[in-house]
């Protein structure tokens, strides 16, 4: 039974998580309750709690996790300053008279979006606010519009600059060197966020090339599903355009190009960002003390959101490694039928079916330090791992019926809309996705070569 223990913890942090109860103080509470019941009965020793102060101070102290206000100051200053709405116009103008053209326009400017803010809720509801609106006015099949919104909203989660990506990088990094050490390695490899932003690049772009591909196809072949706008509406130059795409393509191509060709860190890359959206904000005459006091507080509160479940996270692992919940995953792991393969696969399905109820950030924090060490000794690639979880999870939160990405939409869409159409809607863009996880599994190139081609 002792033995166990680690997957009971499991079981009973995934149950109270159903439950509803904010999830930093789950974690925390349920490690605390496990380490006192075992320490209690003599099957834990609290000595593993002496090490939480200096996890905290390590977490503290951590340059790289700098990037994760600053990324997010950056995506919530874009929201606020109503850049999105400026390019989804433009666009909608430009692609308005042809068939398909505002699904082209939503696809177009969530992809920017997503390389902007990287929150996937933040993408879902002010495209969902600003575009279903105009879709069904303009006759669109609602099952493509609310799919198309949902799928291009979840793109925060694989193109770069992502929050997920900065997450995911430091615990990959620190799983990496630990697997390295456990093997007697001891001067490591390292991988860092900059890595994982480099070999998101072609995935996250194959999958735009995708969404878009598939809009072309389905309005060749039922050209009622989206209709083309009328020809008496206003039209657009690109001059117009592209003085509206200027401002945030120079953020991203600032951001991402400082970080690939060596000139900056991550982090301060995102300080760049934080400071170039905040003069966007200005030049456009949409920053005012008030609206700096709202993205400062909705930064602070998404900050502390992240940290105060890292901090549970923290301590929900510590418990679980002292109960040998490390050992007991590597043992079942490296004893299953199949081998290196069939270890791949039962942690991509349980990710997979966690995310239905955990965020990316729950995830990110708990399961990949348990599962990430065992499968880089099995001689995975770090970077290639880090994009399959990425798009794995992006998989889950499109898919019905717990999808995250339709809980978000479905709280701004109109009642007219039915649930049941929301679900028929993404299935195309899940079977896509899950096409782009196939392609990267047969040949993981279109994850490793842009970065070996970078970073020689």
């Amino acid at each position: 039974m002792i033995e166990l223990m680690p997957l009971i913890m499991f079981f009973v942090i995934c149950l109270v998580l159903l439950l509803g109860y904010p999830v930093a103080f789950s974690l925390a509470g349920t490690a605390l309750l496990f380490a006192g019941f075992g320490a209690l009965f003599g099957v834990f020793d609290a000595n593993f709690l002496g090490a939480f102060p200096s996890r905290i101070f390590g977490t503290m102290t951590n340059v790289t996790l700098i990037a994760v206000p600053l990324f997010i100051f950056m995506g919530v200053m874009l929201e606020k300053s109503r850049l999105a709405e400026d390019l989804l116009t433009n666009m909608a103008l430009l692609f308005g008279r042809r068939q398909g053209g505002l699904a082209y326009s939503v696809i177009i400017v969530g992809m920017l979006l997503a390389a902007s803010t990287g929150i996937v809720g933040a993408t879902v509801v002010t495209m969902g606010l600003m575009s279903l609106p105009t879709m069904l006015k303009q006759q669109y099949d609602p099952a493509l519009a609310t799919g198309t919104i949902c799928a291009t909203g979840t793109l925060g989660q694989i193109i770069p600059p992502s929050i997920a990506l900065v997450l995911l990088g430091d615990i990959l990094s620190s799983a990496y060197q630990q697997a390295q050490l456990n093997q007697g390695i001891f001067s490591p490899k390292t991988v860092s966020v900059g890595d994982l932003f480099v070999g998101a690049l072609l995935p996250g772009l194959l999958l735009v090339s995708l969404y878009l591909l598939y809009i072309f196809s389905i309005t060749r072949l039922s050209p009622s599903l989206a209709p083309a706008a009328d020809q008496d509406s206003k039209s657009v130059s690109g001059c117009q355009v592209l003085a509206g795409l200027m401002p945030p393509l120079a953020l991203i191509f600032l951001v991402l190009g400082s970080i690939l060709s060596g000139a900056a860190t991550p982090t301060e890359a995102a300080a760049v960002g934080a400071c170039g959206a905040t003069i966007i904000a200005l030049l456009k005459h949409q920053l005012s003390v008030a609206q700096l006091t709202e993205v400062v507080r909705e930064t602070l509160k998404i900050t502390c959101m992240v940290f105060m479940i890292l901090i549970g996270a923290t301590l929900f692992s510590l418990v679980f490694r002292g109960y040998g919940g490390d050992e007991l995953v590597q043992s079942l792991f490296l004893n299953m039928p199949g081998g290196k393969l069939a270890a791949m696969l039962v942690v991509m399905l349980v990710i997979f079916l966690l995310g239905f109820i955990l965020d990316f950030i729950e995830i990110t924090f708990v399961v990949v330090p348990i599962v990430a060490p065992i499968l880089l000794i099995l001689g995975f690639d770090p970077i290639w791992l880090g994009i399959m979880i990425a798009i794995n999870l992006q998989t889950s939160f499109l898919t019905p019926p717990f999808g995250f990405a339709l809980f978000y939409l479905r709280g701004v869409a109109p009642s007219s809309i039915a649930t049941a159409t929301m679900y028929r809607g993404v299935l195309p863009f899940i079977f896509i996705q899950l096409l782009v996880l196939c392609l990267i599994a047969q040949w993981p190139q279109i994850v490793t070569w842009l970065p070996e081609q970078i970073y020689n």
